[in-house]
């Protein structure tokens, strides 16, 4: 039987949380700078818990009022500094409730940029694995983050999206493209299935990208996020494809 992990933005304010919690394997819960907070952060890891899902970090930009999705070009100290906060103040309240933080995976602005950039996936990496060395990076697929991780012998989960389009070099389509979010239910399942099965993504040109993703994730801010989800969920299963983490022990 094959296997794939099926993760979710987390902890951001978003609608269906509670009900997400329960389809997905992974939880990437957002640690208070681009959204969420304290409160989030701890209902959510002890929903993760209750439900056997796997925590990770989700750290980003200190800017909600873009909801981490806009460049910013922060002096290093300023953002070594941002990133050891939001992975302190995660793990101080994951450590109060028992559950451990197993991975960490960028967001937004910052995980696009990082994707582009070694120089500064490994900066930000080399902060991470000082703050904790057994945590794994979870990223995208043939990204700069990839190569980083490698540099850093840190454990690595190869990711790709299902709600997202690529354009013909593996990174995803911008957001301020049109056609950049997948919205349609029926086309994100059968993106999931396809990396699932085939290892494969179609980019919004119509190049066939190569894969070896363990991960597939799902934006909770989709509006339509809860019936993509339990869509997978169904496609996946038909496929004999069971959905777990591979920190899972």
């Amino acid at each position: 039987m094959k296997l794939i992990d099926l993760n979710a933005d987390m902890g951001e304010g978003a609608e269906f949380d509670d009900e997400l919690i329960k389809i997905i394997s992974s939880a990437s819960i957002a640690c208070g700078a681009h959204g969420g907070d304290e409160n989030l952060m701890r209902k959510t890891i002890k929903n993760a818990k209750k439900n056997n899902v796997i925590c990770g970090a989700h750290p980003g930009f200190f800017d909600k009022e873009n909801f981490g999705r806009k460049r910013l070009f922060l002096p290093k100290n300023i953002l070594q500094r941002q990133i050891r906060d939001q992975l302190e103040i995660i793990k101080s309240i994951a450590d109060e409730e028992n559950y451990e933080i197993k991975y960490v995976k960028l967001h937004g602005a910052l995980a696009n940029m990082c994707s582009e950039d070694e120089d500064l996936s490994l900066l930000v990496f080399t902060q991470i694995a000082n703050f904790d060395e057994n945590l794994a990076i979870l990223a995208l697929d043939k990204s700069a983050q990839i190569t980083a991780a490698k540099k850093l012998n840190l454990k690595i989960i190869k990711e790709a999206y299902c709600d997202r389009r690529y354009d013909k070099n593996g990174l995803l389509l911008d957001r301020s493209r049109k056609n950049a979010v997948i919205n349609n239910i029926d086309e994100a399942a059968s993106q999931a299935v396809r990396i699932a099965k085939r290892g494969e993504i179609v980019s919004h040109d119509n190049i066939i990208l190569k894969t070896d993703a363990q991960s597939i994730c799902l934006h909770s801010d989709n509006p339509n996020s809860l019936l993509m989800a339990r869509q997978i969920n169904k496609a996946l299963k038909k496929e004999k494809i069971k959905i777990i983490s591979p920190l899972h022990s």
